[in-house]
Formats: structure tokens, C-alpha cells, sequence
């Protein structure tokens, strides 16, 4: 498994003291997966709650999701788009009017048949009130299509009425009993956006237009490479005619699916019957888009740029940018340090980032420079008394674990360009790994062995057929995860049957 984690060697200046606290995180190279887990609650962001299948975002984790939340929402209104909200509940026969639709959700659903409980009579305590059974059951929703669609057949009647730009931040629930914590829960948060369109060639735009909004996203402020793609027949979302996406890569070889636009042509306006007159008077269906992102994000971040020390963060979705620590002994110590320190942070906040000043005398300060390590914040300055004499302090870098000490003279500027360093550094390591993940194969023999060994991403020759695509997963447990939009064409032969083809796909094993 030499490729597994090729990421340990790009950063060549990790501590070779490790903190107690980072005692208490498995390394990747032993159990990738445990790693994973141990970041989520070292870092103090989610935890398994007593429902089964779902999880508490705990107050650190749901920062860094309304850090994520808030700048994908400014991106959405710069395109135009406006947020709405609907009902959480969906009428069973709306499911039924979209046959793919339906079919690709139904073994995820949760219904609801009942509006009331009673207590029971024989005393075992509450019960469903079998005389409050609904005429037709609800389903929680799993997307929001159908009940969108309901309701867009009422708002649209013209040319006039369209574009609908439409965007909801909300819950959705995909019953999943296997989970793992933000990658998979049978509940999670997420935004969809559901548009409608006079043409054809206006929703695929759409379509287009918001896979760009995410990749641009991904890797400005999440600095995780992405790479776009349209899915295969068998991984297209269910009632769509095209799926488009874009596909990470983790440390461990595997990718995972950061985000999906799709271009749902008509279907969902012939199955609720949504028309509109053109300009000609003449009627015609709606063309629609949907698409969105969700706490999976969350896992993409930890899994692309964390260590074995703890969470590492991009500073642009850092809940706190910098934490000083003031190294004292009594109250007047703190006060020095706290009026000596007062104009930088002043400083540093008026740029707009987050700064914490760490006065907390119940921690060693080896025990916070370790938890806030651990919880990836980006910049970390130190400052004793013998600092204070000198007008110096000294600050510690998160992703590369180097520490310097600066005059505390123009430290403001300092401090904004290491932050902006930082996440080029990340993006540039990220992309470093990315890249060393990709390979060209061609035999089916050689691909099969190193999917499993190596992991990565395969740009391989498929012969299009969904035969061919279910032998691959069957046989490797590696799917299609999508048709490069950047791929050359390249006439070649399927590696699997020796047919025809021209362009290479993405194969991987996936999250």
C-alpha cells in the first residue's frame, strides 16, 4: 500500500514530540478509518446520538457548517438565486407520480402514518393511537423535488413566471442504519436548489453554472481539489437526465462525492403536469434543474488535509483564525499580556478574523496549544512576559508545525499573509496528493490488483455499457465516478470486453 499514504511525506516538518492529546488519535497508517473517528472527537465536532442512525453537531462542527453554509449562500444569491422553505412531510402519491424518482429512494424512506399517541390503558405507558392513522401516509423527506414541483404548478402559468431560482437550506432523512459520522446518517443537513426554465438550453446552463459555484467553492475556501464530471447512466441521480458532479480524493484512496447538479429535462414537470405559456401563446413543459451539498462536506474536510496531531483547517472555514495564549503566572502577568496584546487583536478582528484570546487559568498552556491543535486552528501565538520585554511573541503555524518569533511591530499584516499561505499551502499539498493518486491503466488484471492495493483514481477505457459497469463494481467494489469534462477524446479499447472507446472515465472506490 505505498500510495495509501504518500500525504505523510509532504509534511516534512511535523513535531517529533507529540502531545498527549495527539496520544489519543490513531495513526493512519494503522486504522484510517478509526484516524477518521478519533479526529471527529478529538476536535470536539459531532457525536452518535441516542437515535440510531443519527448525530449531534456539536458546537465547533456546526461553525465550521455555518462558515460553509454562509458562503455557498452568498455564491447562490450572487447567481441569482433566492432561499424558500418547504414542508418537511411529502404526500406518498407525489412520490408515486416520478416512477425512477421513486424508485431510487424508496428503500431509504421513513413514513409516517400516524398524528397521535395515547397512554395505554393496560399501563404500557405510550402507544401509537390507532384511530389517528392518516388517510395517506407522509413521507420525511429524502429530497424535496416532488413537493417543489406541487407546488411550482400553482406559481407558473407563463414565459413571465420564469426563471424560478429557487434554494433550501434543510434536514433530509435517508433511513441508513450503517453510518459513520457526517459521511453517512440517516439524517443531515444540506441546501438543494430547484430551478425551473423556458428552455432547454437555459436549465442545462443552470446545471452547469452551479457545478462551477461548488468546484470554485471546494477549492477556494475548502482547498480539496475536485474534479468535474458528468455520472454514468447507473450513477445518475434517480429522475434526472444528467447528473453532474464533482469528486474529491481522500488520504486513504478513496474518492468522495463533494457535490452534484442535475439537469432533470422535463420529468418533473410532466409528472405534476407544470406548463406555461411561451411567448407565442403556444404551451409547453417546464425545463428544470436541481442540486446541491451537504454535511458530507464536513467529512471531505477533515479526511483531505488532517494529520495524525489532529484536525488541520483552511483558515476561510476556520471558526477561529488565531488563538493567543498568554503564558502567566498571576493576575498582573494576564493583565501585561492582555493590554500589551490588545491593539494587535483589536487589529487582526478589524480584518475580520476570528482571534481567541485564551485566559483561562484552570489549563497548562502545553495543554492548550495541544487542543487547539487538535481542533486545526491555523495560527497560534505565545506570548510570556519575558516576550514582553522583548515587544516579540512567538507564532506557531498549524499546517506545517513551524514556529518563529516576530516583533510584535506590524504583526497584523504578518499574521493576514501566513493565514492566506496557509491556504495555498493546503490547496497545493492537496492537489500534490490528489495528483500522485491518478493513473492511466488498461489492462483489467492490473487494475483489479491495484484498486485494491493502491486505491487512487484509474482513468481507464469503458465501452459504455451498464454490463460492463456492474461486472467493475462487482467484481473490485470500484464504481464509475464520473466522465471527466475535460477529457480528451481518446480512441481506445474497454478493459474489460476490448470494445471501442473514446475517452477515458474515472474509477475509483468511493465514500
Amino acid at each position: 500500500m505505498i500510495n495509501l499514504y504518500l500525504c505523510l511525506s509532504l509534511n516534512k516538518n511535523l513535531t517529533k514530540t507529540v502531545p498527549k492529546m495527539a496520544e489519543k488519535i490513531t495513526k493512519r497508517a494503522t486504522d484510517y478509518s478509526q484516524w477518521y473517528l478519533d479526529i471527529v472527537k478529538i476536535a470536539d465536532l459531532a457525536e452518535h446520538s441516542d437515535v440510531k442512525g443519527c448525530m449531534i453537531i456539536k458546537p465547533y462542527g456546526y461553525a465550521i457548517w455555518e462558515k460553509m453554509k454562509e458562503e455557498l449562500d452568498r455564491r447562490f444569491k450572487e447567481t441569482g438565486h433566492s432561499n424558500a422553505y418547504f414542508p418537511l412531510f411529502i404526500p406518498k402519491s407525489y412520490l408515486s407520480k416520478e416512477a425512477s424518482h421513486v424508485e431510487g429512494f424508496a428503500k431509504e424512506c421513513a413514513v409516517v402514518t400516524h398524528y397521535r399517541l395515547k397512554v395505554d390503558e393496560n399501563g404500557g405507558g405510550i402507544v401509537v393511537d390507532p384511530d389517528a392513522k392518516l388517510a395517506e401516509e407522509l413521507i420525511v423527506r429524502p429530497t424535496s423535488e416532488t413537493i417543489i414541483w406541487s407546488s411550482y404548478k400553482k406559481w407558473i402559468q407563463s414565459y413571465r413566471d420564469l426563471p424560478i431560482l429557487i434554494n433550501q437550506w434543510a434536514n433530509v432523512v435517508r433511513w441508513e442504519m450503517r453510518t459513520r459520522l457526517f459521511l453517512r446518517t440517516a439524517e443531515f443537513l444540506w441546501q438543494e436548489g430547484h430551478t425551473a426554465h423556458a428552455t432547454k438550453k437555459e436549465a442545462i446552463e443552470e446545471t452547469e453554472r452551479m457545478l462551477d459555484v461548488y468546484a470554485e467553492f471546494a477549492e477556494k475556501h475548502m482547498a480539496m481539489p475536485v474534479v468535474k464530471g458528468i455520472k454514468s447512466e447507473n450513477e445518475r441521480f434517480a429522475g434526472a437526465d444528467e447528473t453532474y458532479c464533482i469528486e474529491a480524493m481522500m488520504q486513504d484512496g478513496k474518492a468522495l462525492q463533494a457535490g452534484t447538479s442535475h439537469f432533470l429535462g422535463q420529468n418533473f414537470a410532466k409528472a405534476f403536469e407544470v406548463k406555461f405559456a411561451d411567448k407565442e401563446g403556444k404551451q409547453d413543459y417546464v425545463w428544470a434543474t436541481s442540486w446541491g451539498v451537504s454535511t458530507r462536506l464536513m467529512g471531505a474536510l477533515i479526511m483531505t488535509h488532517s494529520d495524525d496531531l489532529g484536525l488541520v483547517l483552511p483558515p476561510k472555514l476556520a471558526p477561529i483564525h488565531v488563538a493567543v495564549v498568554p503564558i502567566f503566572n498571576n493576575d498582573d502577568q494576564l493583565n501585561q499580556i492582555r493590554e500589551k496584546t490588545a491593539a494587535l487583536i483589536s487589529e487582526l478582528r478589524a480584518k475580520g478574523l476570528s482571534v481567541k484570546f485564551d485566559d483561562d487559568d484552570q489549563k497548562r498552556p502545553g495543554w492548550k496549544f495541544a487542543e487547539y491543535e487538535a481542533k486545526g486552528v491555523p495560527v497560534r501565538i505565545a506570548v510570556g512576559m519575558r516576550d514582553l520585554e522583548n515587544n516579540q511573541v512567538e507564532v506557531a503555524r498549524r499546517d506545517t508545525q513551524e514556529k518563529k518569533t516576530y516583533a510584535l511591530a506590524g504583526l497584523t499584516d504578518t499574521i493576514s499573509a501566513l493565514l492566506d499561505d496557509i491556504q495555498k499551502n493546503l490547496f497545493d499539498k492537496a492537489i500534490q496528493m490528489r495528483d500522485a493518486f491518478i493513473k492511466k491503466v488498461d489492462s483489467y488484471d492490473e487494475f483489479k490488483k491495484r484498486v485494491e492495493q493502491e486505491g487512487g483514481f484509474f482513468l481507464v477505457h469503458w465501452d459504455g455499457t451498464k454490463e460492463t459497469e456492474e461486472k467493475i463494481k462487482t467484481d473490485t467494489k470500484a464504481t464509475i465516478r464520473c466522465i471527466p469534462l475535460n477529457a480528451p477524446e481518446e480512441n481506445g479499447a474497454c478493459m474489460v470486453t476490448g470494445k471501442p472507446s473514446k475517452r477515458r472515465v474515472l474509477i475509483a472506490k468511493a465514500y
